[in-house]
C-alpha cells in the first residue's frame, strides 16, 4: 500500500497543483532524465509567487500534491456572506473559455461592428489563432486585431505580447490597444532598450524585461544583436503591423528574415495590411508560410483551400448592410480650374519642347525626362523649376565645356514658369477661393479641419508660406507635414492635428501622411491639390479621412487644370479617369490595385505615365483600365474569402456574483483598507476613484506603460463604454502631451487591476481552505451543495476543459448535479442580500468535511464524462488533421526536391521539410491531446438549517 502511495504521489503531470517550498505552483511540463528523475517546469500560483516560472527537482525537493479532499471547510460569519462571495467570484473570473465562440472581445470601448469580429471568430475555429488581417483601408484592421487579442487573453494566452509596426504608427497602436481594450504596451524604441540593457547583466535579454511591448521593425532589423535576444524569447502574441513590409519582395530581404524568425518564437501570429499582395504568387506566399509553413508547398500554384482560416480580406462594399450609417457617402466634387494666360504660354512651350535626352529613350515605358516634367508641372510651378534646375545642374556637370544639348528648350521652359505669380497660378486661386467660399462651408472651427496632400515638396512649400498671408490665419493655424521630418515630428504633428486645442487649422502634407495613419477626429475635408499618377495613392490618401469612426461625410475635392492647348486638356482627362475609377473601386470593386493590374505605386505611375506619353485618347484609356481589371485578378480565388462559412456568436461571458464596478467596490472594503476614502464614486459617470496603495502601485508600475500610470495617487475608472470613448476622443485632441491619454480608464474584465484584485480576494481563505455557507433560505435541512472547479490541461498545461458545476447532496446521498445558473437560482447568491444567521454547527462542518470525499470522486465521474466528450469530439479532428499533414508533406517534399540536382542539397531539404512537419504533428498532439487526469477543486460548500 505504501508502495503504492508513492508511485502515485511521483506521477506529475500538466496541469496538476503542488506545494513547493511552502508555495503553490502549477506544472507545466515535466521532464525526465536517464537517471529517471523528474524536472518539473512550473508556474506561481500562490500570491508570492503568482505568474513566476521556475523549475523544480523532483528528487530534491519537497513535492506534495494538493489533495482536493483534504481541504479544510472554514464556516463564513460575515455579514451577507462578503467573504465567499469574493472568494467565489475571484475564482470564477478565472475561469478560461475553452470553445470558439466569443466571450469578451465585442465589449470593448468601441463601436462593434459585426463585420471586425469575424477575424477572431475564422481564428478561433482553427487549431493555432495565426491569421492575415487584410481589410481595405479604413475598416479597423486594429481594432480586429484587439477584438482577437482580448479573447486569447482571457483565454490565458496573452501574458506575453510583442507588436511589430512603423516608427510613425506606434502611438496610436499603442494609444488603441489601451484605451479600448486595457492592454498594456509599453513603448521600446533604441534609447529604451539602450536603458534596459543598463540596468541587466550584460548577458540578459531586454526582451523579457516587459512583458507587453510595442516595436518599431526598424528598431528591430537595425541591430544585428537583436537576433540573438529574439531567438531566445517566447511570446504568447505576436503582431505585425503593415505586414506588406515583411513579405519577400525583393528588397524586403532583411525585414522579411526578422519576420520570418518572429514567426517562429509565438504560437500566435496576427498579421496586418490593407496590401497584401504586390501581384506576385510568391510575395503572398511567403507571408502564407509565415502564418504556417506546411500550408503552401509550391509557392507559384495554389488554390484558396491552402490558406483557409489563414487570411480574411473584406472592402466596403461586402460589408456595407452591417454599418448602419457607420461609413458616411463620400461627396467627391472636382474643382476645374480654367488656366490662366500666363499658365497656357507655360503649356505651349512644354508642348511645342523637344529634348534630345529623351530621342534614345524607349517609347511608352513612362521613363522620359519630359513626362516628368510634366508629373511636377501639374503639381506646381516651383515644383517643375525645381527638376529643370537640377536637370541642368546634371547636364552642366556632365558637359563642362559647355556644349549642353537641351538647354535653350529647359530654360525657356524654366523662365516661363517663373512668369507664373500665385495671382497666375490657377489651382492656387482655386483652392483660395475653396477655403473662403460660403458653399463650401468651411469657418476655421476647432473641430473642422482640412488636409491637402501633394506630392512634391516645393508644391508644400509654396502653400504653406503663402497660404498664411493669404488667408490671414494665425502663424501657426498652417501645419506642413514631409518624409524629412524625424518619425517624432511627424507623430506629434499627426496627434496636434486631432486635438481640438492645437491652432492647427490646415494640414499640407506630401504622401508621406498618406499611409497608416488616422486625421478623421476633427477632419473630414480633404484636398487633392495635385492628382496622383497612382490609383493606389489615392486609396491611401482618401483612406485618412474615409474611414471606421468619421462621424461627418467625407469632403473630397481634386483641383483639376482645364486648359486649352489640346495636349494638356487630354492629359487633363487622363487624370479625371483615374479619379473616376478610384470612386468606381471604392463603391464596387474594393480594391483599386485590381483596375491596372498593377500591385505597386511605381508599377501604377508607369502605366500612366506611358498612357500620356503615346497621346493616347481618354477614351482608349478608360478601356484600357476596364480591360485589365477583367483579365488580371489572380487573387480572385483568394482573397474573395468572406467568412468562410463562419458565423460570429456573441456569447455572454457568463454570470458571475457581481459586477465589474460591483467587484471592485467589495474587494476595495474588504482587504483591510481602513482609510474610507480609499474608494469614491465619480460624480458625473458610473466609475469609483481608487487611492493607490503601495502594493497596488508596484503592481501597476510592473504592468502599466509610463504614460497611463496616473500622475496623481489615484485610479479612475469607469464602465461606462460612451463615456470611456468620449474621454479618449477628448484626451487626443488636448494639445498638452501629458494629458493626451484619458484620467479615465475604461473598467472591463481584462483591465490589470483585476489581478491585483483576484489576488487579494482569493486571500480571504487560506491555501488549502474554502468556505462553509450556512444558507437559511434556498437549501434546505440535510442537503449540501458544492461548487466544483474542475480543469483537465493539454500537453502544454494550457486548460481545455474548464468547467464549473455544483453537487447536491441529501442527507449524506449523492442527489443530483447542477450548472452555475440553477445554482444561483438556487441559492439567490448572486443577489448580495442573503442574511447571514451564522447557522453553521460543529455537527454542520463535521459532515461536509465527512462528504468531502465522495464529492471529489463525484466530480472525477462528471469530468470523465466530459474528457470523453473532448476526446470523441477532437480525436477524429486530430487524425484529419495528421492525415493531411502527411499529404502535404509529400507535396511539400515533391516541390523541394524538383528545385535541386544535387543529392546534397536534396538531403538538406528532405530533412528540412521533415523537421517543420514533425514539429508541427507534434505541436498539434501537443495542443490538442488530454489525459483523465483533472485537477479539481471544491470552491465553497453551502448547507441547508432551519
Amino acid at each position: 500500500m505504501n508502495k503504492t502511495a508513492i508511485e502515485t504521489k511521483n506521477e506529475y503531470s500538466p496541469g496538476m497543483r503542488v506545494i513547493i517550498r511552502d508555495e503553490e505552483w502549477m506544472i507545466k511540463k515535466v521532464e525526465v532524465n536517464a537517471l529517471g528523475n523528474k524536472t518539473l517546469h512550473c508556474t506561481g500560483i500562490s500570491p508570492l509567487v503568482k505568474n513566476q516560472d521556475t523549475m523544480f527537482l523532483s528528487d530534491i525537493e519537497s513535492v506534495e500534491q494538493v489533495d482536493p479532499a483534504k481541504i479544510k471547510l472554514v464556516p463564513d460569519n460575515s455579514p451577507l456572506f462578503i467573504k465567499s462571495r469574493l472568494f467565489i467570484e475571484s475564482n470564477w473570473r478565472q475561469k478560461t473559455p475553452t470553445d470558439s465562440a466569443l466571450h469578451i472581445g465585442y465589449k470593448a470601448a468601441m463601436d462593434m461592428m459585426q463585420f471586425q469580429l469575424l477575424p477572431a471568430q475564422v481564428a478561433l475555429n482553427k487549431t493555432r489563432q495565426r491569421i492575415l488581417i487584410a481589410d481595405t483601408v479604413g475598416l479597423g484592421k486594429t481594432l480586429e486585431a484587439g477584438i482577437l487579442m482580448s479573447e486569447l487573453i482571457a483565454r490565458g494566452k496573452g501574458k506575453r505580447i510583442l507588436v511589430v509596426t512603423v516608427k510613425s504608427m506606434m502611438t496610436q497602436f499603442q494609444k488603441e490597444m489601451w484605451n479600448r481594450f486595457t492592454i498594456p504596451l509599453v513603448k521600446l524604441d533604441s534609447s529604451k532598450i539602450q536603458r534596459i540593457r543598463a540596468e541587466l547583466p550584460s548577458n540578459h535579454n531586454p526582451f523579457v524585461y516587459y512583458d507587453k511591448t510595442i516595436i518599431s521593425v526598424d528598431t528591430l532589423k537595425r541591430d544585428v544583436e537583436y537576433r540573438t535576444h529574439l531567438e531566445n524569447s517566447w511570446w504568447d502574441i505576436i503582431v505585425i503591423d503593415e505586414a506588406h513590409n515583411v513579405a519577400e519582395r525583393g528588397n524586403q530581404a532583411q525585414r522579411a528574415r526578422l519576420a520570418k524568425l518572429l514567426a517562429e518564437r509565438s504560437d500566435t501570429l496576427i498579421m496586418l495590411t490593407a496590401t497584401p499582395h504586390d501581384g506576385r504568387s510568391e510575395s503572398f506566399a511567403s507571408l502564407m508560410n509565415m502564418l504556417d509553413p506546411t500550408a503552401i508547398a509550391n509557392p507559384h500554384d495554389y488554390r484558396k483551400e491552402d490558406i483557409k482560416g489563414l487570411c480574411v480580406r473584406r472592402f466596403k462594399k461586402d460589408i456595407k448592410d452591417q454599418v448602419f450609417g457607420s461609413f458616411k457617402e463620400r461627396v467627391v466634387n472636382i474643382e476645374n480650374c480654367k488656366a490662366t494666360a500666363a499658365e497656357e504660354r507655360v503649356y505651349d512651350v512644354f508642348v511645342d519642347m523637344s529634348l534630345e535626352m529623351d530621342a534614345e529613350q524607349p517609347r511608352n515605358q513612362g521613363r522620359l525626362f519630359k513626362t516628368s516634367l510634366e508629373k511636377s508641372m501639374f503639381s506646381s510651378p516651383a515644383a517643375c523649376i525645381k527638376s529643370i534646375e537640377e536637370r541642368l545642374k546634371k547636364l552642366r556637370k556632365k558637359y563642362p565645356n559647355g556644349d549642353i544639348p537641351d538647354i535653350h528648350a529647359l530654360e525657356e521652359l524654366k523662365s516661363a514658369l517663373e512668369a507664373i505669380n500665385p495671382s497666375s497660378f490657377s489651382r492656387y486661386q482655386q483652392l483660395k477661393h475653396l477655403l473662403t467660399d460660403k458653399s463650401y462651408g468651411w469657418t476655421a472651427k476647432k473641430d473642422d479641419r482640412i488636409v491637402v496632400f501633394t506630392e512634391r515638396i516645393e508644391t508644400m512649400r509654396f502653400l504653406v508660406n503663402n497660404l498664411k498671408a493669404d488667408l490671414k490665419l494665425p502663424e501657426n493655424a498652417i501645419q506642413e507635414m514631409y518624409g524629412g521630418m524625424s518619425d517624432a515630428e511627424q507623430q506629434k504633428i499627426v496627434e496636434d492635428f486631432g486635438r481640438e486645442e492645437s491652432p492647427i487649422r490646415i494640414l499640407i502634407a506630401s504622401d508621406v501622411a498618406s499611409e497608416g495613419i488616422n486625421l478623421h477626429y476633427l477632419c473630414h475635408r480633404l484636398i487633392h491639390f495635385d492628382i496622383p499618377w497612382s490609383l493606389m495613392v489615392f486609396q491611401q490618401r482618401n483612406g485618412r479621412i474615409d474611414r471606421y469612426g468619421q462621424p461627418e461625410r467625407p469632403d473630397i475635392r481634386y483641383l483639376m487644370i482645364d486648359s486649352m492647348n489640346e495636349k494638356i486638356k487630354g492629359d487633363a482627362r487622363i487624370m479625371e479617369i483615374l479619379i473616376t475609377k478610384e470612386e468606381q473601386a471604392n463603391k464596387n470593386i474594393g480594391d483599386p490595385m485590381l483596375l491596372m493590374g498593377k500591385f505597386n505605386i511605381e508599377e501604377e505611375e508607369q502605366v500612366t505615365a506611358s498612357a500620356i506619353e503615346s497621346g493616347i485618347s481618354h477614351e482608349d484609356f478608360n478601356l484600357f483600365i476596364d480591360e485589365a481589371s477583367e483579365e488580371f485578378d489572380p487573387f480572385e480565388a483568394l482573397m474573395a474569402i468572406g467568412d468562410d462559412g463562419a458565423n460570429p456568436v456573441q456569447v455572454d461571458d457568463g454570470d458571475t456574483l457581481f459586477s465589474d464596478i460591483e467587484y471592485v467596490r467589495a474587494v476595495m472594503s474588504n482587504i483591510g483598507i481602513t482609510d474610507r476614502s480609499a474608494v469614491r464614486e465619480l460624480q458625473t459617470v458610473s466609475g469609483v476613484e481608487i487611492s493607490i496603495t503601495p502594493d497596488l502601485g508596484r503592481r501597476l508600475s510592473a504592468l502599466l506603460p509610463p504614460e497611463v500610470i496616473p500622475s496623481e495617487d489615484y485610479l479612475r475608472l469607469s464602465p461606462d463604454k460612451s463615456f470611456c470613448m468620449a474621454e479618449m476622443k477628448r484626451s487626443m485632441q488636448n494639445s498638452l502631451s501629458e494629458t493626451a491619454w484619458p484620467t479615465t480608464q475604461f473598467l472591463w474584465k481584462l483591465h490589470p487591476l483585476f489581478s491585483w484584485l483576484n489576488d487579494k480576494a482569493s486571500l480571504t481563505y487560506g491555501r488549502s481552505e474554502a468556505p462553509l455557507v450556512g444558507l437559511s433560505e434556498g437549501l434546505h435541512k440535510g442537503q449540501c451543495l458544492f461548487i466544483i472547479a474542475g480543469v483537465i490541461p493539454n500537453r502544454k498545461s494550457s486548460p481545455v476543459i474548464d468547467e464549473w458545476f455544483a453537487l447536491l447532496y441529501q442527507d449524506g446521498g449523492f442527489v443530483k448535479e447542477l450548472t452555475m445558473n440553477e445554482v444561483l437560482s438556487l441559492t439567490k447568491l448572486g443577489s448580495g442580500q442573503l442574511p447571514n444567521r451564522n447557522i453553521i454547527t460543529p455537527h454542520m462542518e463535521e459532515e461536509a468535511t465527512g462528504l468531502l470525499p465522495s464529492v471529489v470522486e463525484k466530480a472525477k465521474e462528471i469530468m470523465q464524462r466530459h474528457c470523453n466528450d473532448y476526446k470523441s469530439r477532437i480525436n477524429p479532428l486530430i487524425d484529419e488533421e495528421i492525415d493531411k499533414l502527411d499529404e502535404l508533406q509529400e507535396k511539400h517534399l515533391f516541390y523541394q526536391l524538383s528545385l535541386f540536382e544535387d543529392e546534397r542539397r536534396k538531403t538538406e531539404q528532405e530533412r528540412k521539410v521533415e523537421r517543420i512537419f514533425n514539429n508541427f504533428v507534434d505541436w498539434v498532439k501537443d495542443t490538442l491531446e488530454i489525459e483523465n487526469n483533472p485537477y479539481i477543486r471544491v470552491i465553497v460548500s453551502m448547507m441547508g438549517g432551519e
